[in-house]
């Protein structure tokens, strides 16, 4: 993977199948923007919203692509959606991977959910959804193409130009994301999981 990339998921309910697109050696240790362990995030998140934000943006300098890891609740989560809206903003290209049909820990898989980006609408009137592309890890192949996503969505990023920006949400979502409820992670992030390569067989 040549682009260094932050990666934005619903840390409570994915943070195992995140874990599986982190350890399955596509990103350099060096990479890991966006990752984080249940404890850390609770110790930012009982700062306020204030340290959250500035998390996110410490965590976003250096990256020129943001990958949004959806699974069932990802849409509604109200750190993704500004996550999402602060990578456009400072210009990231940002892609889409649904991750629900990724086996956990109890080899089950998950349903499927609402793409984010359809919840933003962009100062020309376009959907984001309709200009990020969104892949399935499983039936896409993630292992072996997540690294050609992201180059595509930098490239394509870079054609679209940086004059358009995130004016609101959509009537679909129903509010915006500030409105959304912030929950923090009870289980801990797994580091490794030594049936990775497995994983979403």
């Amino acid at each position: 993977m040549t682009r260094k990339s932050f990666f934005s998921f619903h840390y409570e309910r994915d943070a195992w199948r995140a874990g599986q697109v982190r350890n399955c050696d596509l990103i350099p240790n060096e990479d890991e923007y966006g990752f984080i362990d249940a404890v850390e995030w609770e110790q930012i998140a009982r700062q306020g919203d204030a340290a959250i934000e500035r998390w996110i943006r410490e965590q976003m300098q250096g990256t020129s692509v943001t990958v949004v890891l959806i699974g069932a609740e990802t849409s509604e989560r109200r750190w993704v959606l500004y996550e999402i809206t602060e990578s456009w903003k400072r210009g990231n290209a940002l892609v889409g991977v649904t991750i629900h049909n990724m086996r956990d820990q109890n080899r089950d898989t998950d349903a499927p959910g609402r793409n984010p980006f359809a919840q933003l609408r962009l100062s020309d009137g376009q959907l984001l959804s309709e200009v990020c592309p969104v892949y399935d890890w499983v039936t896409d192949d993630g292992r072996n193409n997540l690294g050609s996503w992201i180059e595509s969505a930098y490239h394509a990023r870079r054609q679209l130009g940086l004059d358009l920006v995130i004016v609101d949400s959509t009537e679909e979502s129903g509010s915006s994301y500030a409105a959304v409820a912030i929950n923090t992670p009870s289980a801990p992030f797994v580091p490794h999981a030594p049936w990775c390569p497995d994983a979403d067989k």
